[in-house]
């Protein structure tokens, strides 16, 4: 087995060598053929978040452990069984669901793990794909993916799930309403092509991009705003949506994306925030009331939700994200392209 590990935060990835691990009990073994790039591993990877304000949140605090193997977005083929792994023959290609919990909690018992308070998620506190092989606990977090183009429905277990959690949240939207999606990276235009298959029918996509929103318009997207040349970012938003601006979901996460999904949407809308980008929001106490807001935050998305995403995939109404494939020993240049803005779409490292 080998997998390119992040040792301590700050530093590149390095290449471990060691004997391939043997499941036990429910444990099923995966040789890992695909594995998604996420935005969130550059958090983990540079070993922090921005909470605004000049504080962070240490990953080290959150509990993170060292050394530890990213990528939560993890496709493969099993190769080997623990002795109570039921359900999943050897040679099958799975798409793994990463949120686990504890198994305990009441979030647990409700099949909602990713609510789970002490989370040990494949990728983040656990192993994950960027690496020849993955150790799933058990076999219920596999997921079938039919037909499905393996690289394509990869990305479904993180940005996918996490968009489509998100879009329910945001749900009902009327014909003659508006969503506007803030950001169009891997999140953003996943929440543009998913929006459009659960029957939402007016989409904005917001970036600062002109070639990421040619991508969500691809995807779908009704509308566009580039806000680096709107001028009045806010103004241009209520007018694209006549006023009717029923809900933002924020794949970004950021001090402006948050200003300006709060500042434009109607009375009674809904805000949802999914990105993890970084900062801090003031609000006006009183405003939430007299607009009657709703703020909420969402956190990737429940095993159920993703086999909900796969069937809804699995109609052919989801339009394939932009996706690139590159060697997985690329894993830590990929981060480091994603952070410079680099990518467009998905990056899925390979193993083939």
């Amino acid at each position: 087995m080998r997998s390119y590990s992040l040792m301590e935060p700050g530093k590149p990835f390095e290449t471990v060598d060691k004997p391939d691990p043997v499941p036990t009990g429910t444990e099923v073994l995966l040789k890992v053929t695909r594995a998604g790039v996420c935005h969130s591993d550059i958090h983990i990877s540079d070993g922090y978040f921005d909470l605004g304000g000049g504080k962070v949140l240490n990953i080290v605090d959150r509990g993170q452990k060292f050394p530890i193997t990213l990528g939560h977005e993890v496709l493969g083929e099993v190769v080997a069984l623990g002795p109570d792994a039921k359900g999943v023959s050897i040679g099958q290609t799975m798409l793994v669901h990463p949120w686990l919990g504890c198994g305990e909690c009441s979030a647990c018992k409700a099949e909602q793990e990713n609510l789970c308070p002490t989370m040990r998620s494949i990728g983040i506190f656990r192993d994950g794909g960027y690496a020849t092989h993955c150790m799933v606990p058990n076999p219920k977090y596999l997921v079938d993916i039919g037909d499905i183009d393996p690289t394509v429905a990869t990305p479904y277990s993180c940005s996918g799930v996490t968009v489509y959690s998100a879009l329910k949240k945001a749900l009902p939207i009327r014909d003659d309403e508006w969503l506007a999606i803030m950001g169009a990276g891997g999140l953003g235009l996943s929440a543009v092509t998913i929006a459009k298959a659960m029957g939402v029918k007016n989409v904005i996509s917001v970036d600062i991009d002109d070639s990421h929103l040619e991508a969500a318009k691809e995807m779908g997207a009704s509308a566009v705003l580039n806000t680096k040349t709107a001028g009045n970012a806010v103004a241009e938003l209520q007018k694209i949506a006549g006023g009717e601006l029923r809900a933002v979901v924020d794949t970004v996460g950021g001090e402006a994306t948050s200003g300006l999904g709060i500042a434009a949407v109607r009375k009674g809308g809904r805000y949802v925030i999914v990105g993890l980008y970084g900062g801090q929001m003031t609000i006006s106490l009183p405003t939430i009331p007299m607009r009657a807001l709703s703020i909420m935050g969402s956190y990737v998305g429940s095993l159920g939700e993703l086999k909900e995403l796969m069937e809804l995939v699995k109609t052919g109404k989801v339009k394939p994200i932009p996706i690139e494939t590159r060697p997985v020993d690329t894993a830590y240049q990929t981060l480091q392209d994603l952070k410079a803005g680099k990518i467009v779409g998905r990056v899925v490292l390979t193993n083939d």
